[in-house]
């Protein structure tokens, strides 16, 4: 249904584009628009100063081409695209742009800005070759709350403009723990023009996880009872749709381990329980010169710059259990990091609704623009917004799961649960939806689709419910529909599905006695 709904956004922003022939600004706005629609998703990292949103980035992509450190490049918007070859490009406020050459130091990309001030700058654009960069942008950018208000002033600019679409599709926010800032960004995205999206495009990251307690070995397990804590807490649950902790230091070292770094490790790891122990009671300790262990202070500075203390504890620990070489260490390092879980979250909730999330930011942006800009057809043109976004499905479902974990849909808490689930607030797949283990035998989870559709379909009639429950039944009994759909076996027919343009009839709103029925229950795939 992707296909349609963006064929369908397509043509409605080619309408608007025509509308707006005489007015050259809102014509560039419309046409910015219906671009964006063919680039991959924009995913925008932010948060405050040091919560770790370049080492972030870095881990997701697997190599350190975002610089970690406070130079100027890091006050300054930039994006990472895919690109057959590496290239950097400044682009300046004053429209102008250059090249500057690919430099490496220590293994990091060095992005020097040159005679160039970050004032000076719109943006930093890195082209590099990775498939994590193939169906999505990756945005860094400058912390919030910074103590340089011109520096969080470009954050700010950039995603949450006042009466004007953000250029991120969806938020990767990082918080090291929660703050009345990190609340107050949320909102303020969530305020956007585009924030009519609402929960369905931010994603919270409790990061620096490994930091708690001191960077004890179990560091990340306290990181998951504080990030459960917060998906509980009622303000950030209706600004996220989750909370995930990661040891991003962590991930990012062991995605680019090196063979120098292992031995090192392996070192660490030979020593005695109680040996190790002192060593690594602080960081200063660490790095002393006398403390009788033969490996150099400038490898165990390294060791420490790159992994953290919690890092070093656990590449120890893995090492002491049976890893034997720098590939299994670094896999089981960035396992244990939580970025996996972070990379699966993104991948369900962003990537799988990547048509959808880019269709309902340009529908909210012309719809700003018809507000502001008024023509002879305004009123037609949000009409035909209106109709795309009550006849596509997978619209449908982002307004409902916005609406569930902000508002009241007049369902029992246990329905609200699992209405949630089903039209995927926990992940997209059939699995995640009826809330069934991945490995879960496919006969299975097509009884558990039907099941739930039996189940959501009696609830559509109940005269019980008010008009929101209703809407709210009726969109997750489509999406049963389509999971018994999808998972029915090859050798039954499936029909294509057509997006009408207009609304759907009430349910139990034809005269039953009009269309006689045998009392059985057509499958969905017998459904025109």
């Amino acid at each position: 249904m992707s296909v349609s709904v963006l064929a369908e956004a397509r043509r409605l922003l080619a309408a608007a584009a025509a509308e707006y022939r005489d007015d050259p600004e809102a014509r560039r706005q419309v046409e910015e628009h219906a671009r964006r629609l063919d680039e991959p998703l924009r995913v925008a990292i932010a948060g405050m100063v040091k919560a770790g949103k370049s080492t972030l980035l870095n881990a997701i992509i697997g190599e350190e081409i975002a610089p970690t450190d406070a130079g100027e490049c890091t006050k300054v918007v930039t994006w990472y695209r895919h690109g057959t070859t590496p290239k950097i490009t400044i682009h300046l406020r004053d429209g102008g742009s250059r090249t500057i050459p690919m430099r490496r130091n220590d293994g990091r990309l060095v992005i020097d800005l040159g005679t160039a001030t970050a004032e000076e700058t719109d943006r930093i654009e890195v082209e590099w070759p990775s498939k994590r960069l193939e169906d999505v942008t990756l945005i860094d950018t400058p912390g919030i709350a910074s103590l340089s208000s011109d520096v969080s002033a470009r954050s700010a600019a950039f995603l949450t403009p006042d009466e004007a679409p953000s250029e991120a599709d969806a938020i990767i926010y990082l918080m090291r723990h929660l703050h009345s800032a990190d609340l107050g960004f949320l909102s303020a995205f969530h305020d956007t023009v585009v924030g009519a999206s609402s929960t369905v495009n931010a994603m919270a990251v409790l990061s620096r996880a490994d930091e708690i307690g001191a960077g004890r070995i179990d560091a990340l397990l306290s990181a998951r009872t504080i990030a459960e804590r917060y998906r509980a807490d009622a303000t950030l649950r209706s600004l996220a749709l989750d909370v995930v902790p990661i040891a991003g230091l962590l991930a990012q070292s062991a995605r680019t381990l090196r063979q120098r770094e292992f031995e090192a490790l392996q070192v660490m790891a030979g020593l005695g329980r109680d040996e190790r122990e002192r060593l690594l009671v602080s960081a200063d300790r660490f790095v002393r010169t006398d403390v009788g262990i033969d490996l150099p202070v400038e490898d165990r500075s390294s060791l420490l710059d790159r992994f953290g203390m919690f890092g070093v504890r656990m590449a120890a620990v893995v090492i002491r259990s049976g890893c034997r070489d720098a590939t299994d260490l670094a896999d089981e390092l960035y396992r244990r990091s939580g970025m996996e879980e972070l990379v699966r979250i993104v991948s369900d909730q962003f990537r799988s609704r990547a048509d959808a999330l880019k269709t309902r930011v340009a529908l909210a942006a012309l719809g700003a623009i018809i507000r502001r800009r008024p023509t002879a057809r305004s009123s037609e043109l949000a009409g035909m917004i209106e109709r795309l976004e009550a006849n596509a499905h997978e619209l449908r479902e982002l307004s409902l799961l916005a609406a569930v974990r902000s508002t009241s849909i007049g369902l029992a808490p246990a329905e609200t649960e699992e209405a949630e689930r089903l039209v995927g607030g926990s992940g997209t797949s059939p699995a995640r939806r009826l809330g069934l283990p991945a490995d879960t035998p496919a006969e299975d989870v097509r009884e558990a689709a039907a099941a739930a559709l039996r189940r959501w379909r009696a609830m559509v009639g109940s005269p019980l419910l008010d008009q929101a429950a209703t809407e709210a039944c009726q969109v997750v009994t489509r999406s049963c529909e389509a999971m018994v759909m999808g998972l029915a076996p090859e050798s039954v027919e499936r029909r294509p599905l057509r997006l009408v343009l207009h609304p759907e009839p009430p349910v139990g709103g034809r005269d039953d006695a009009d269309e006689p029925s045998d009392g059985r229950e057509r499958e969905p795939h017998q459904e025109q």
